[in-house]
Parts: C-alpha cells; sequence; structure tokens
C-alpha cells in the first residue's frame, strides 16, 4: 500500500511538472512572438538567431513574414535561420510559395532551392508564370540551381519574357 501511494505522488508529480513545462513553453512561445513583431532590429535578430532549430509553425510561419520586413538585415536573417533549420520544414515552405506576398514567395522559392528540396519543385514551377517579374525570376533561378529537368520549358520561356532579370536567370538557369 504505501508504495502504491508512493507511486501515485509521483505521478501527479510528474504531471504538474509536464504541464509546468507545457506553460513555460507557450509563455515562451508567446514571448517569441511578440520580440518578433517588435520593432527593436537586434531584439528581432538575437531571437532568431535562437530560433535556428525551431519546427514550431507558428513560430515558423512568423519568421517566414519577416520576408517583408524593410530592413535587410531583418531579411537576410530570416533567410539564414531558415535554411540553417535542420528539421523537414518543407511543407511550411512549400506552403509559403502561395502567400500574397511577393518577397515571401520569391525568397522561399530560392530557400527551398538553397535547402535542396526537390519535392518544391511542381510549386516552384508555378511560380514562372506569376504576376511579379521577381518572383518569376527567382522560381527560374531556383529552378536551374535544382536542376528541375521537368522545368525545361518554363525555364526557357523565361528567355523570351519582357523583364531583363527574368531573361538573365532563364539564361542562367539554362
Amino acid at each position: 500500500y504505501n508504495l502504491n501511494l508512493r507511486s501515485q505522488k509521483s505521478q501527479k508529480n510528474n504531471y504538474y511538472i509536464f504541464n509546468r513545462h507545457m506553460d513555460l513553453m507557450k509563455n515562451s512561445e508567446i514571448m517569441i512572438l511578440e520580440i518578433l513583431n517588435s520593432s527593436d532590429i537586434s531584439k528581432k535578430i538575437n531571437s532568431m538567431s535562437q530560433l535556428i532549430d525551431s519546427n514550431d509553425e507558428k513560430v515558423l510561419n512568423k519568421i517566414i513574414s519577416l520576408f517583408d520586413d524593410d530592413d535587410i538585415q531583418i531579411r537576410g536573417e530570416v533567410f539564414s535561420v531558415l535554411c540553417l533549420n535542420h528539421n523537414d520544414i518543407s511543407e511550411i515552405l512549400i506552403d509559403a510559395l502561395s502567400s500574397k506576398s511577393n518577397n515571401i514567395k520569391a525568397f522561399c522559392s530560392l530557400l527551398l532551392a538553397n535547402r535542396n528540396d526537390e519535392n518544391a519543385i511542381r510549386s516552384i514551377i508555378n511560380l514562372t508564370n506569376d504576376s511579379s517579374s521577381t518572383v518569376r525570376s527567382s522560381s527560374i533561378g531556383a529552378l536551374g540551381y535544382l536542376r528541375a529537368s521537368n522545368a525545361e520549358k518554363e525555364i526557357r520561356s523565361g528567355i523570351f519574357d519582357s523583364n531583363l532579370e527574368v531573361k538573365k536567370s532563364a539564361a542562367h538557369a539554362l
């Protein structure tokens, strides 16, 4: 009976520790999101550098949204953090290709290429006809980097694009 009582106390203690840990994690996520929403560039950069191996979808989507930040340092840090992330975040990055933001679409296509994510090729091909020349140029460059032989038609059509940067990307991708 005494052993059973100790076991119950131990289970209650473990349950308390687990719940406390979950509360701390939730508070930590809220703090991170608040910092990433702030206007303090150095705080954003410091907090992102600690998130290199995050697999929290909310946090990753917030980081991706910072591709629209006005500060180039922030955008560069976002690219680095996501490129160096060792978790399988492909699905999140591929989903971001359907964003309304041209920056997010362009940077995510390049990011997926830098991560050698061949699963993203079909989604990147869809961006070669985007209304934004930046997105078209980036997607063609990404396909070239991935050596996507199934995108040869889209890459070749980039040679005839009205935008010079898209033409350059297509020529380089071939």
